[in-house]
């Protein structure tokens, strides 16, 4: 497609759950996509190569800010933390809010956002969706299986991970993701979003965590909002309402700080984010 078939079209990068460059989570964000071919959105996504990528439309319900596409390297998904905060910060650079109701692929969702940091609280209810094999798991984490704290368990509140207590910090630094088993726990559990891994250490109100998605393009994550969602309804659901700081992203360099905030049937997620780069999409 050339220039003269359709207006130039800007872009965002931002790096989110943090409050300094270079840090936290890319995420790029297309502030409108309405001249962009449907064939053209995952081809961009994975050209970016960021954990994700969110093109931004006009809401089908006018009462609504905006329809919001979330995109990895690889697939379309539904629902994504970072993304969301990123893009409610987007949204609140351009003017908007500080009230927002972003449409999402697991409907309208709720967010609050000022030009430096957001928050969104969904009450999509939590899913149990399997129990994953412990020895596969560990393998997948490259870990001895004496190194899980508990048995692991897929859930969702719109985006399925597998969560993974581990008995310390230093266990959690020595993750070693073996592709081999994650395709074998791909295998063994279709519907898993690639047996994405998280993995976590509690230290009183602070989670420690990573997460793993080499099969969906994401050898490590810096930090992922519907993995620490799904986390804090599990906990919700096994010893109530709860308040954290997640800590992930320190192990690669890209250290990230997740607020989470619940109640027996909503999770909110709070960070900040930083604007990085800002151009057009030449082709």
């Amino acid at each position: 497609m050339n220039d003269q078939a359709r207006p130039m079209t800007p872009y965002l990068t931002l790096d989110v759950f943090t409050d300094t460059p270079f840090t936290g989570n890319p995420l790029a964000v297309i502030p409108d996509a309405r001249a962009l071919p449907e064939d053209a959105l995952q081809k961009i996504a994975a050209e970016f190569n960021y954990s994700e990528t969110t093109f931004i439309f006009p809401p089908e319900d006018p009462a609504h800010t905006a329809r919001v596409r979330i995109f990895t390297p690889t697939m379309e998904i539904p629902f994504a933390g970072h993304p969301l905060i990123g893009t409610a910060v987007a949204l609140g650079r351009a003017g908007h809010g500080p009230d927002l109701i972003l449409e999402t692929g697991v409907g309208p969702i709720r967010a609050h956002a000022t030009p430096t940091e957001a928050r969104f609280t969904t009450e999509v209810s939590l899913q149990v969706l399997a129990h994953p094999d412990p020895s596969l798991t560990a393998r997948a984490l490259g870990l001895p299986q004496t190194a899980l704290a508990a048995p692991p368990v897929m859930a969702s509140v719109g985006l399925p991970f597998t969560l993974t207590e581990l008995t310390s910090r230093e266990a959690l630094a020595a993750c070693t993701p073996d592709t081999a088993a994650f395709k074998q726990g791909a295998a063994a559990h279709p519907g898993s979003l690639d047996f994405a891994q998280f993995a976590w250490v509690r230290d009183g109100a602070t989670i420690h965590a990573r997460m793993f998605a080499p099969l969906d393009m994401i050898p490590e994550d810096p930090a992922t909002g519907s993995a620490c969602a799904a986390l804090g309804a599990w906990l919700t659901a096994q010893h109530g309402p709860q308040t954290l700081t997640i800590r992930q992203g320190d192990d690669m360099g890209r250290p990230s700080r997740i607020g989470v905030t619940t109640t027996a049937n909503a999770v909110t997620i709070s960070g900040a984010a930083v604007p990085v780069m800002q151009g057009t999409l030449a082709f």
